[in-house]
């Protein structure tokens, strides 16, 4: 347990898990998608929903996915920024099914076209976790660089994997496999001691099978 477990992280209140979090779901996500969206549209549930136009959870969620930090003087002005991007912004309030109560599901309009979902949930602190990508599951945190890699559900795609980071040199601290059915689409989530090189990444994108390779590092630049 470090000092910022006990006091907290540095940022714009007035919540942890409302403001402070949220600025981490939407930076998380930007980091994710790679880019500034053209489009979000955000859904909060829960205590998100209820307490979140107070807590400025809405306006954190949009400052994190222009690149703000919780601490950024500029979060309660993110609309209007956002509106100077060109990045069109929509905010509604559901229910999610099973999801913890400071949850916030997002779609993410990349500038091609293609969309990317996303439900990330606030823990409290500042600390987030991100409970799935595209409607499968990938839990993971962010702390550490990690590869999000869709897959066909099929023999051999994990040692594919796993041998394109031991010829790298990438050494795995974590990995979860997931699947929608047998056969269907899968995706692993491996979370790695080092940043992985671009060349790796593109090695393991251009296996037979592999759907889509996302890399998150969020001490790099989106």
């Amino acid at each position: 347990m470090t000092i910022f477990d006990i006091m907290g992280p540095i940022m714009v209140g007035p919540s942890s898990s409302h403001t402070a979090g949220a600025v981490r779901i939407g930076l998380l996500a930007r980091h994710l998608l790679g880019v500034q969206p053209l489009a979000a549209d955000i859904l909060l549930h829960g205590s998100f929903a209820a307490t979140g136009a107070g807590h400025g959870t809405d306006r954190a969620i949009v400052a994190g996915l222009l690149g703000m930090q919780p601490d950024h003087p500029d979060i309660p002005r993110s609309f209007q920024l956002a509106k100077e991007a060109g990045m069109d912004v929509y905010i509604h309030t559901g229910e999610l099914r099973n999801a913890h109560p400071n949850t916030a599901y997002l779609v993410l309009t990349h500038p091609s076209g293609r969309t990317t979902t996303l439900s990330a949930s606030s823990l409290g602190g500042g600390r987030v976790q991100v409970n799935a990508i595209d409607g499968l599951a990938a839990t993971f945190n962010g702390e550490l660089p990690t590869l999000v890699v869709r897959n066909v559900d099929r023999p051999g795609m994990l040692f594919e994997v796993s041998a394109a980071l031991y010829q790298h040199g990438a050494n795995i601290a974590s990995m979860q496999l997931h699947r929608d059915r047998r056969g269907g689409l899968a995706v692993m989530v491996i979370e790695c001691d080092q940043p992985l090189s671009e060349e790796l990444r593109r090695d393991i994108a251009n296996l037979d099978g592999v759907a889509r390779c996302t890399y998150l590092n969020m001490n790099e630049e989106a």
